[in-house]
Formats: structure tokens, sequence, C-alpha cells
């Protein structure tokens, strides 16, 4: 279908936008950047800080054919752009407003920017500077409150909130969570969990979409890199880790690379040059996810099983399930996410193959998600090794912070590869970071475990692929249909679940036999540890990354990896064992949404 276009004028300029547009976009089409703060375009437009005011031309009453300024200000964010329109951006009046605007703010924000972990890359701090704000004419007036640190994954620090309502709107909205709202009226006005509970207590999934949407410093990751370079310097201590599929096509954005830019290499030689012994691969343990979820669908698909099958390697989705829908526990894959699979691995696998002593070995994982560092001490299963299998979960932000701090020139560093044994990886696993990737890995190897064949007829499954929130299909394999559905976002998923229900209440067959879930927008390219201030353009390019990496690949389906091959030979023996079950595979239970109450208000 054509998009309707639209003309109008910006600053004297003709531009024509897609009917529909905001006057953001029309400025943009005129090379216009409007400042903006409370506007992210993930979220429908709040207009609640008001720098991004313009000034529309409106006829005169007086002298017919003239335009003259209106004295009425229009918010950007939320103002369509119409047919005919002619907008000023920038006029002493605007900009004089603007700078009001911020320096109200700043009379109430905290000046400590060197100590914050946004310190470079906040929003509101870069707006400043480009105002050339030295002084604040307002008392300053910052009213101090407790920081949050409850959870092991994100930070509130609520002294630098400056309400905008992006978190909320983000937990709310775009994930369905409700750990955040605003209390409060005024100068009191907080971002919190209701009651004024701790985040912890709340029914916060710990995706992190709040401090990736955060234009300051007042939501953020818990920064354990500390740990790690302890770690790093205890002579004691082997030092493995692990980069995650999503890390390789983001990490480059902090050193002014190109979102999506393909730095695999480049990030196994910072991490030999951090100090690490060895350097695995998440991708490898992706493709064992595989085996194990794969060879679990086959059976409940062929033999007779509770379906339909959804996948769980989404620790935010977990937690969302346990605490919102443990009605579907049982039909959850029971295999861990691939981290888990990895640091199990490294810590019995990979220790006794280099006779080392599994209490010496430290695993560091580097995700890009702040729910993993919830994940890896989630229950028991998570130490199935008999001490923790993950030892410190790092984002790709945590990650960008120490090689900066190392004075390493991670774009001119070489090309290295992985280390043996945990380290190679297929196509299959590197797609695991985007939405659908989890799909379309386990249906090329489920197609060869069911029909026997070498490989599907097309190994790549367009159906999955693309950013609807909800995508569903039927996948012939040979006469077999299989209907499978894809989710990501959480405020998609109950949709899926519903209809799963809506199924079983009248005594169906469900609709569908495999369900993938990503609690964040994109997969795992789009979660809450990437760096800050993607958008869909910004995802966009991740994920043609990570198919460009799967294109490249000379083996495309886990089960043809040859280090899984061997794996499963001299460790596991094969998918499902009694090996296999004790260490890469977990279960799930309820949750209460509210700890401290004891009760869910889903």
């Amino acid at each position: 279908m054509e998009t309707e276009m639209i003309e109008l004028e910006v600053n004297g300029v003709a531009v024509s936008v897609p009917k529909g547009s905001n006057l953001l976009v029309a400025a943009k089409a005129a090379n216009i950047k409007i400042p903006t703060l409370c506007y992210h375009p993930d979220l429908k437009p709040g207009a609640s800080c008001g720098i991004c005011v313009v000034r529309q031309l409106v006829p005169s009453r007086t002298e017919p054919g003239k335009f003259v300024p209106s004295p009425k200000l229009l918010r950007a964010c939320c103002t369509e752009a119409m047919p005919g329109m002619k907008i000023i951006t920038h006029d002493p009046d605007i900009v004089q407003v603007r700078r009001t605007v911020l320096e109200l703010i700043l009379a109430n924000h905290p000046n400590d920017c060197l100590q914050c972990p946004r310190s470079g890359n906040c929003e509101l701090q870069a707006i400043a500077a480009d105002f050339g704000i030295r002084e604040v004419p307002f008392p300053r007036e910052v009213i101090h409150r407790d920081v949050d640190n409850s959870t092991p994954s994100i930070v509130l620090n609520p002294d630098k909130c400056i309400k905008c309502g992006r978190c909320a709107d983000v937990c709310q909205n775009m994930q369905n969570v409700w750990a955040l709202e605003f209390i409060g009226r005024g100068e009191k006005t907080i971002m919190a969990p209701a009651a004024g509970v701790k985040l912890a207590e709340s029914p916060c999934i710990k995706c992190g979409q709040c401090s990736a949407h955060c234009p300051v410093g007042a939501i953020y990751e818990n920064d354990e890199t500390k740990k790690v370079w302890s770690a790093l310097q205890d002579p004691e201590k082997v030092c493995l880790v692990q980069i995650a599929p999503a890390v390789r096509v983001a990490l480059g954005e902090a050193f002014d690379m190109k979102p999506g830019e393909l730095t695999t290499g480049k990030i196994y030689a910072a991490l030999r040059r951090l100090g690490f012994n060895k350097v695995f691969d998440t991708n490898f343990s992706a493709d064992v996810t595989i085996m194990e979820e794969g060879t679990e669908f086959v059976k409940r698909f062929t033999k007779g099983g509770k379906l339909p099958l959804i996948t769980s390697c989404c620790p935010a989705w977990t937690d969302w399930m346990e605490k919102y829908a443990p009605d579907f526990t049982e039909n959850f894959s029971s295999a861990k996410s691939p981290q888990q699979m990895l640091s199990a691995l490294a810590k019995s696998y990979w220790a006794d193959k280099n006779k080392v002593d599994f209490k010496k070995v430290h695993v560091t994982s580097i995700m890009p998600c702040t729910a993993k560092k919830y994940e890896i001490g989630r229950d028991e299963y998570m130490s199935s090794t008999g001490t923790q299998d993950t030892d410190v979960v790092l984002t790709t932000r945590e990650l960008a912070r120490m090689i900066k701090a190392a004075g390493i020139d991670f774009a001119n560093l070489p090309e290295e590869n992985a280390d043996d044994l945990l380290g190679a990886y297929t196509g299959a696993g590197t797609i695991f970071g985007v939405t659908g990737g989890v799909m379309e890995a386990a249906l090329r190897t489920a197609y060869c475990l069911i029909t026997g064949e070498a490989k599907p007829p097309a190994i790549e499954f367009q159906a999955v692929r693309g950013m609807d929130g909800v995508k569903t299909a039927t996948i012939d394999i040979k006469g077999t249909k299989v209907n499978i559905a894809v989710a990501h976002q959480m405020g998609n998923v109950e949709k899926v679940l519903d209809e799963v229900r809506e199924d079983l209440k009248a005594g169906k067959k469900p609709r569908y036999d495999f369900i993938e879930v990503m609690a964040c927008r994109g997969g795992c390219i789009g979660g809450g540890g990437q760096p800050c201030l993607a958008t869909d353009e910004v995802r966009a390019l991740r994920t043609k990354g990570l198919y460009t990496d799967d294109e490249k690949a000379t083996l495309r389906m886990s089960h043809l990896n040859p280090e899984v091959q061997a794996l499963y030979k001299d460790f596991l023996g094969e998918p499902g064992s009694g090996t296999a079950e004790r260490i890469l595979h977990t279960h799930y239970h309820k949750r209460e949404c509210y700890e401290f109450a004891g009760t869910c208000n889903a």
C-alpha cells in the first residue's frame, strides 16, 4: 500500500512527509533537529517536558495573503503535520522558552555529572551543552530520596528523575508489567513502584527497558565491573568469559562505529587484553539449546506431550510468566538459557577436559540484558555444578566502560577467534539475538529430526522474521503442519496466551504447537543492557548484522556444529540424557507479583 504524503513548510523550506507524521518528523525532513527530552519514537508522545515547542505561521487578519507568527506555541512531539502548514522551529522567543525549561529542570537536578553512570551519554547533559548553559538563575532545590538497589539488575535513583514519564510508559504500555508509575503530585511527584514498595517487591521483571529509555541517570544497570576487575587480578581464579549473540552488533556503537557492525573478532581480542584466560561464545550454547529444546519439541509433537511448547531463553519473560501466567508453567521448555548452559558446561565439561578445579573457574557473562543479572541466582538450578554457574553478568554498556578504562583502542583491534570446546557456533546460534531467531534455529533442526533429512528445502524461515509484535505461521514439514507463533515486547504476549487459553477452554487442540517469546522489542538486539537511545532504525541495523553473520556461516544448523557433536559424544551422551537434564535443564513455578503482599494483581 502506497503511503500518502503531505506537503508543508518548515522554516521556509518545503518538505514532504507521510500523512500522520508529527512536526518532529517534518523538521527532520528539513534537516532541523528539535530538542526533546520526554519524547521517544517507541512511545506515544506525552508532551510533558515542553522543550520541543515550535510556532506556526497563520494568515494575518489585517493583511490578506500575509502570514504572521501565532502567539500560541505548539509541542512538536504531539502535533500532527497538516498539509500547507508553515512552521518556525527557532526564533528568539522559542529559544528562550527552551532555555528556561532546561534551567528549571536543572534547578531540581543533581549536578554530580562526573559520578553519574550516564555522563557523556545523557540527553539532558547534551541539550544543556547545546544551549551553552553554565549557570542556573533559579534557586537550586534537589529533594533527596533513597536509591533503590533492591534488585540485582537495575537501580532507581529518584534524585535524578526529570519526570519525563518514559519509564512508566515503557513499563505499563510496552511491557505490560506495571512495576513503575507516577506517585505524588507537583514537586513531590516521583516514579516508583505502587504503594512505595521496593522494586524487588514489585511486579518488575528486570527487563531493563525502563533504563534503556530513561534520558538521564535515574535508572541504570547494577554496575558489577569491580567484581570482574577483582577476579581478573586474583591469581587463584581461572577467568572465563562468554559473549551473547546481540552484543557483537551493538558494542561498536560505544566506540563510534555503526549500529549492526559485526565486531565479534574485536570483542574476542579486547577480552583477552582485559586479562581473561579463555574467551567463549554464547552462540555455542545457543546451538546446544536447540539440541535440547528442539529434541524436547519433537518428542512432544510426535509422541504426545504438553503443547504448545514455549521457549525459555529470556529470563524477563520467564519471570513474567511465573508471575502473570503460571497456568503455562508446564508448557515451558525446561531447557536453560544459553548463558546458563555455557557456564554450567564451563565448570563441568571444560574444567574436566582441562583438569582444572571447577571451584577455581570464574565465569563472566557479557549480555545485552539486565534480567540476566537476576537469572544467575534465580534458584538452585542455576548452581548445577555445585557452585553458582555464572559468577557475574555484565551488560554491553558495562563491557564498553571496561574497555575504555583499560585504554584499549577497540575500533582498531585485530580480529581474533574464540577458544576451543565452547567457542564454535553455527548461523543458527547467532540469530538467537533477534525476534524469531530461536524459532527459526529450532525449525531448521526440528525439520531434520522429524524427517531424517540432511537439511530443510529452505533454510531461512521468512515467516518468523520482521518487527511485527506477533507473527504466526504454519510450517509444512513434508506434509506435517507445525503451527507457530513468535511474540516480542511483553505487551504483545498476552494476546497469544489468551488465544491458547480460549482454545483450551473450548476443548480444542491449541492453535499453536510452538511459541517463541522475547521480552524486549526486536529481541535481544534491543535488550535493556544494550547501548541506550535505540530506535527501530537502530534495531533494524543490529538485526541485519546478525542475519549477515548467519548468512556467511559455513554451517547454519545447530546439530551440525562439530564442537556440539563432540560435547554429546564425550560428555552428555544425547539430548535429554541424565547428565543433560542435571546441568542443562531447570523447572518453573508460580511467583507472586507483589512479594510483600503475597498476592498477584494480574
